[in-house]
């Protein structure tokens, strides 16, 4: 079916403010490629990377334009960092998005991080489904420091049905009922019939260290309540357990 102008002119729109806003996942890997080459990679580098970013299971249909994150557009996003490194002897190129700086903020201090949470996207590029990656449930839910596709990888591993009902089984045998580790809230207790056996799960693992073929240990998920589960993922940094419970105690003083 041919695409009418009105079509035509829709997609041209959308490839073209995709191609100026790069994904974090993108930007990470782009400043991993900047943290071990500098500013002027070998063409070799830049070509392995503008594949890679092709490859990226998000609004593939991008990846069908030559022009999407082409070797040369890999090059002109190292010149966005090299104005904001306030460690190089060039000025760069300074008109890089806040998606830029966000980035170098949170990575760049912590080569190892970066490093391990760029290898995390690579390995895991092939075991995503193709598509673009929705929001965990509204917009006040927010994907992980890490990028989208690491996200999901979280995300599949914490609903996975049958993790979830042994992860459930084995607090039901343990302590006789399911009770939020966040705040102690439990279903059944408030809700009767309607709220027994009813918890969510959250995946603890840092998502940085998500590899594919990595089994789920029961030990991995905690069980969680709808609202504390939320308010894990309500801030581009995710809470910990431990952070949760802390900020639950405080405000309950």
């Amino acid at each position: 079916m041919e695409s009418t102008p009105g079509h035509a002119d829709g997609d041209q729109r959308r490839w073209q403010s995709r191609r100026s806003a790069w994904l974090r996942d993108e930007l990470i890997l782009a400043l991993d490629l900047y943290r071990r080459t500098g500013r002027n990679p070998d063409l070799t580098d830049l070509r392995e990377l503008s594949d890679v970013l092709r490859a990226i299971p998000i609004e593939q249909e991008l990846a069908e334009n030559p022009k999407f994150r082409n070797p040369r557009a890999v090059a002109l996003k190292l010149a966005n960092f090299v104005a904001i490194d306030p460690d190089a002897t060039t000025a760069g190129m300074a008109r890089g998005g806040r998606g830029d700086r966000d980035a170098f903020s949170e990575f760049w201090t912590d080569p190892a991080r970066l490093a391990v949470t760029a290898a995390a996207i690579r390995a895991n590029l092939a075991s995503v489904q193709a598509g673009p990656l929705d929001r965990l449930g509204g917009d006040e839910m927010y994907e992980a420091l890490e990028g989208q596709l690491l996200t999901r990888v979280h995300r599949v591993r914490e609903r996975n049905r049958n993790l979830v009902d042994r992860r459930k089984a084995k607090a039901l045998k343990e302590h006789g009922r399911l009770q939020c580790q966040g705040c102690g809230f439990d279903f059944a207790e408030t809700y009767g019939i309607r709220g027994a056996s009813f918890i969510e799960c959250h995946h603890t693992v840092p998502v940085s260290t998500l590899r594919p073929g990595t089994k789920t240990k029961l030990a991995d998920l905690a069980l969680v309540c709808s609202n504390c589960h939320r308010m894990i993922h309500r801030r581009a940094r995710w809470l910990t357990i431990d952070e949760l419970r802390d900020l639950v105690s405080s405000d309950a003083k």
